[in-house]
């Protein structure tokens, strides 16, 4: 019998319950007791919506309250000194090391935070110490939401991150210098004592999962899967049957690791994202192994094609019978909203195309049925072939006048007019900066009464007039504030806008959206993904009108912020029948008749952020990241390219860890480069050394996630490490990212001892020449 799997469920809930939950309970509006109340509900809610769909086995300890890496950081008694000496409660603690904590005498920064593989999650890094030791906690929490699950007649499949990816995605503390890869032995004995106490609870099976070795792996951690996977083999009958998942790429390159897992029961392979690993990986199991066939996409949010999928189970089944195969998503549903039901105003011609989570479950119910019984899921079947012809026939996707502009895009087009010297000298004589200038990313706080004026709008319950004056005074505060803080280059607030890729969906044809398609993309951060669904044009300016004001009102320079082609893309749910390029090239010139348009109102400071870039980076070296890079650079190029010389091109980065493809990040050619780098050691800046960047750079000097406001000392401590690695005259000094999530007092204080430390270096260095 065929069976079916789901690799992990969403956490927030349908209408985003554990965020609100979260939230409260930092502002201190409910207690300990009822948060975690909470989530035990959600939990229960999400392990029934499987069930009920008819799933065969279920996941447990893959929900958490903030990051599933962070549960294992801290159930393994791997939290560092700064947070256990503080003598918080475990949750207090937790949430320290995720977000910081800044009160009753106590101030911790967060740990750092970085994307989980190319998604738009963001996972919180083990951070290793050189006397580093790890144990069981007590009552530890795979164990209690297994019997929680037990409790409530649902026997689940625990979910835990496999020992050797902990490591490979862990770092070594500041002052530390261990090699996590060389704490395995340390570690290993401590996931033997877990898998122990989840079998005395009654766990038959158990997912490891070991999504490094979709990567092009370093030899000492390819070496340790061997030694690992031994120790869980010599516990025998002691542990559960071990399922070992992979996703987010194909395994063929690492086939050299699979004797490793001889002792599981099964394998994981994403089939979704590359089907061409199903015939290879079927003839490296062993003779009794299972094949856990990803076929249902936990990334993107459209319908499973069902006759594809069959015929990649068919494939497998044949090969393997019905006993050694499970159909299951390809990788944890976290990557997708909660439900389609939720959504009453999409177009009713669009609404059949998509699949949320909890269609998701359904889906791999469907198939497992299908694929031995077509006839008993004939209904499901023949409405998902509909439903495929629908939307491959559909007059929404083309449009011909985008084809005809695409098809005249010449090389020409993707240069600015001058080289950075030449532009440089024009932009400092018509901006008139400082040393060390001082600015923001772009965003400010996004208060409640900005939310409440902004969802009246959108319900016709305030006129467009009313609106517009709101926001205009918004922007007034924006810049008053930014008066008093005396910063360089302005921003003004983006008080209009939902989220950074939403706000220019909405502008651009070729999009539709949700109401509440919410994904998580750290801790109680979400974001509602729009959907790509044809050719995307401009049909009217879409940022001019706040840009034009709030310049009319700044005595310095207002800077105009636009999201890149390649973060539309990313942040968005994209087609999957039209290559990503060619989607990105059309955001570009998009975005390109954008940017002529804002230089032409008077804004000649312009930034194009590109977070995303490096989540779309693929995953190994080699042709698929070179052709990546192309396309990706020029279409940033293509976007920003079309302004003078003296207009300033911005440009801000999530995450300083871009040493594999530091050339790409020059090629694109932006004057100032600000990137996420307050907590990552600022060693990493060497490579603007070691590659001689000749251009602009502004590290971020504080963490913006965090709701703790750092004193003025360690601003100037932070520089002081910056100035090792770059020059005085290339410096800027400006937050992490965007100031939407923090509060105004939060904020004023931060960017007050921001300013008042690029003040002291600048004096500093204004003496010294």
């Amino acid at each position: 019998m065929v069976q079916s799997s789901v690799l992990g469920f969403p956490r927030m809930g349908v209408l985003r319950d554990l965020k609100k939950a979260n939230e409260a309970y930092w502002a201190d509006k409910i207690s300990q007791e009822a948060l975690l109340e909470e989530g035990k509900r959600l939990r229960l809610a999400h392990w029934k919506i499987q069930k009920d769909a008819g799933v065969d086995i279920i996941p447990s300890n893959d929900f958490a309250h903030y990051d599933h890496v962070l549960d294992h950081i801290q159930f393994f008694n791997a939290v560092p000194e700064r947070y256990t000496k503080q003598k918080l409660s475990p949750l207090d603690e937790y949430f320290a090391m995720g977000r910081g904590h800044q009160k009753g005498g106590v101030d911790v920064p967060a740990l750092e935070m970085v994307k989980w593989f190319d998604s738009n999650y963001h996972y919180v890094k083990p951070t290793l110490q050189d006397n580093q030791t790890f144990s069981l906690a007590e009552n530890p929490k795979p164990v209690r939401e297994f019997l929680e699950a037990k409790e409530a007649g649902i026997i689940t499949r625990p979910v835990l991150v496999g020992p050797v990816s902990f490591l490979a995605l862990g770092k070594a503390d500041r002052g530390s210098s261990v090699n996590p890869i060389s704490l395995l032995d340390k570690l290993v004995p401590v996931y033997v004592e877990l898998l122990k106490a989840l079998k005395a609870a009654g766990a038959e099976t158990v997912q490891i999962d070991e999504p490094t070795l979709v990567f092009d792996l370093a030899p000492e951690i390819k070496a340790a899967f061997k030694p690992a996977y031994e120790a869980f083999a010599a516990a025998g009958d002691a542990i559960p049957s071990l399922v070992v998942a992979t996703y987010f790429g194909d395994i063929v390159h690492n086939f050299d690791v699979l004797p490793a897992f001889s002792a599981a029961k099964g394998i994981h392979v994403d089939l979704v994202r590359n089907p061409e690993q199903l015939e290879p990986v079927i003839k490296q199991l062993g003779p009794s192994q299972i094949l856990s066939a990803g076929v249902v996409d936990g990334r993107n949010i459209w319908k499973n094609d069902f006759a594809k999928s069959l015929d990649l189970l068919q494939t497998a089944i044949k090969a393997l019978g019905e006993d050694r195969v499970i159909v299951a998503t390809s990788s944890s549903l976290l990557h997708t909203p909660h439900t389609l039901a939720s959504e009453k105003k999409l177009p009713t011609d669009v609404y059949e195309w998509f699949s949320f989570a909890s269609e998701k479950v359904k889906e791999v119910a469907i198939l497992a049925k299908a694929v031995t019984n077509p006839e008993a899921v004939r209904a499901e079947l023949d409405a998902n072939a509909a439903a495929i012809k629908a939307r491959a026939e559909s007059t929404r996707t083309n449009d011909p006048k985008v084809k005809e502009r695409q098809a005249a895009v010449t090389p020409e087009q993707h240069n600015r007019k001058s080289g950075f010297d030449t532009r440089y000298a024009q932009q400092k004589k018509h901006l008139s900066l400082p040393l060390f200038p001082t600015t923001t990313i772009g965003s400010f706080p996004q208060t409640s009464e900005i939310r409440v004026q902004r969802n009246k709008f959108t319900k016709g319950e305030i006129s467009a007039e009313e609106y517009d004056n709101f926001i205009k005074k918004e922007i007034d505060l924006a810049v008053s504030i930014q008066d008093e803080l005396d910063l360089d280059v302005y921003v003004h607030g983006e008080p209009e806008r939902n989220d950074m890729v939403q706000y220019f969906g909405e502008r651009l044809n070729g999009y539709v959206f949700t109401t509440h398609a919410w994904v998580q993309s750290y801790g109680s951060r979400c974001v509602r993904p729009p959907i790509i669904v044809g050719d995307i044009s401009r049909p009217a300016p879409m940022t001019v009108k706040e840009s034009k004001y709030a310049a009319s009102i700044s005595k310095k320079p207002m800077k105009g912020m636009l999201t890149g082609p390649v973060t539309c893309l990313r942040w968005s749910f994209p087609r999957v029948d039209v290559h990503q390029s060619v989607q990105c090239q059309q955001l570009a010139l998009a975005l390109r008749d954008e940017v002529v348009d804002l230089e032409a109102n008077g804004i000649y400071v312009i930034q194009v952020d590109e977070p995303a870039l490096r989540e779309g980076l693929p995953l190994r070296k080699g042709s698929e990241r070179d052709a990546y890079l192309e396309w990706a650079v020029n279409s940033f190029k293509l976007a920003t390219a079309g302004v003078e010389d003296s207009t300033q091109i911005h440009s801000h980065f999530c995450y300083s860890e871009f040493q594999d493809f530091f050339h790409a990040i020059a090629a694109l050619d932006a004057d100032v480069l600000s990137i996420e780098n307050s907590k990552s050691d600022a060693k990493l800046l060497k490579v603007f050394i070691d590659e001689a960047y000749p251009r602009h750079i502004g590290p971020g000097v504080y963490d913006i996630h965090s709701p703790r406001v750092p004193a003025e000392e360690e601003f100037k401590q932070r520089i002081e490490e910056m100035l090792e690695f770059l020059r005085p005259e290339q410096l800027w000094i400006n937050p992490d990212c965007g100031l939407k999530t923090r509060k105004w007092d939060e904020v004023k204080g931060a960017l007050t001892h921001m300013v008042n430390a690029a003040k002291y270096f600048r004096e500093k260095y204004a003496n010294k020449a």
